[in-house]
């Protein structure tokens, strides 16, 4: 049950973090448009679209920031509560440090299921209308997919290769279709110089199409130098785009990330990582609370501007290691688990000692 205390804590930690919200967003929707408007004249971007467009960007961006809103609210009004000396009249009636930080802990956990709930369920709907505009009127000729060396395997019988893939277009170069029988043999073979999708007949073309069948150990070749046929496949299920995984939400993406792994996509280190941020995220807002009560409940001479100058250092410094371990997993063999556990580690570890030395 809350106490006078833990109320009177709570409500200014939710007021200041709202006040946070309402504050800086805004900021943020009006630093983005100065920068892109340019583009948005150029390209002619409906108002319809635009507004639209917006609405998304607040809610993606927004949910990134939640942790650091956080961080910055409770640095401003612990600071307050520090310089009016309420902590320490708050200390000395015999509340321990460990049940100060209570209504803290229920803040985090109310931002933490608003953030989970947004991560999983309302931003992934949000993100497809945000990438689509981003990349048709800020990102023009930028490639949204993997292009190049992509091998699928369709089901437990099929796979498919293409050297290059233009999404364009709608074709893909050094095309090979395998199937196996079900004790693993090679059935047969199709390959061609290129697959295009020819949306007005809803049919594949294969040029200089050539298919190798082996029947009673004697291999029949057909080939034709073009053939319009049909697979089980999409053209698009080649290569999906590639901010796909954050376009899906919590069920989805681990469905979607199995049938990557599955047919053994080259870039499911990218798709599995967006995952873990997501789990990772409200972790984050219980580590940054943690910081923000060390640093801030001690009344300092330079008061509130040097706390929060303090936390915004320590945001830049946790968005850094976020995204310096997030390119490492995205663009190499660097474990995408590992690189959303160590920056929540070395700030849960650097958060224990600043509690610590708070006690004290």
């Amino acid at each position: 049950m809350l106490t006078i205390l833990d109320r009177y804590i709570l409500k200014r930690y939710l007021i200041t973090f709202m006040g946070m919200l309402l504050l800086f967003v805004p900021i943020g929707i009006m630093a983005n448009l100065a920068e892109k408007i340019g583009k948005i004249i150029d390209n002619e971007a409906p108002l319809a679209e635009v507004i639209v467009f917006y609405g998304n960007f607040t809610l993606v961006i927004g949910n990134l920031l939640l942790p650091i809103f956080l961080f910055l609210s409770i640095i401003f009004f612990t600071s307050k509560l520090a310089s009016n000396t309420e902590i320490v009249a708050i200390l000395s009636s015999g509340v321990s440090f460990g049940r100060f930080l209570r209504p803290y802990f229920v803040g985090a956990t109310l931002v933490a299921i608003l953030i989970f709930m947004m991560g999983m369920f309302i931003v992934p709907h949000a993100s497809i209308g945000f990438n689509e505009f981003e990349y048709k009127y800020f990102k023009k000729g930028k490639q949204t997919r993997v292009t190049e060396n992509i091998f699928n395997q369709l089901n437990e019988s099929d796979y498919l290769y293409v050297s290059s893939f233009d999404p364009n277009r709608q074709i893909g170069y050094n095309f090979t279709y395998e199937h196996f029988d079900s004790i693993g043999k090679l059935d047969y073979k199709i390959s061609a110089s290129n697959i295009r999708w020819i949306a007005d007949d809803s049919i594949y073309r294969l040029t200089n199409y050539e298919k190798r069948e082996v029947r009673n150990q004697t291999e029949y070749i057909n080939a034709k130098r073009r053939l319009d046929t049909v697979f089980s496949f999409k053209i698009d299920d080649l290569t999906p785009v590639s901010y796909v995984a954050e376009t899906k939400n919590l069920f989805e993406l681990n469905d979607f990330i199995e049938d990557q792994r599955r047919k053994g996509a080259s870039n499911i280190n990218a798709y599995v990582l967006v995952k873990y941020k997501r789990w990772a995220l409200p972790i984050a807002a219980f580590i940054l609370t943690v910081i923000a009560v060390a640093v801030s409940s001690v009344k300092r001479r330079g008061g509130m501007g040097l706390n929060l100058a303090f936390g915004i250092g320590v945001a830049f410094v946790y968005i850094f290691f976020d995204k310096v371990f997030g390119t490492l997993a995205e663009q190499s063999g660097f474990s995408p688990l590992l690189a959303v556990v160590i920056p929540n580690l070395l700030f849960g570890v650097f958060a224990v000692y600043m509690l610590m030395k708070a006690k004290r």
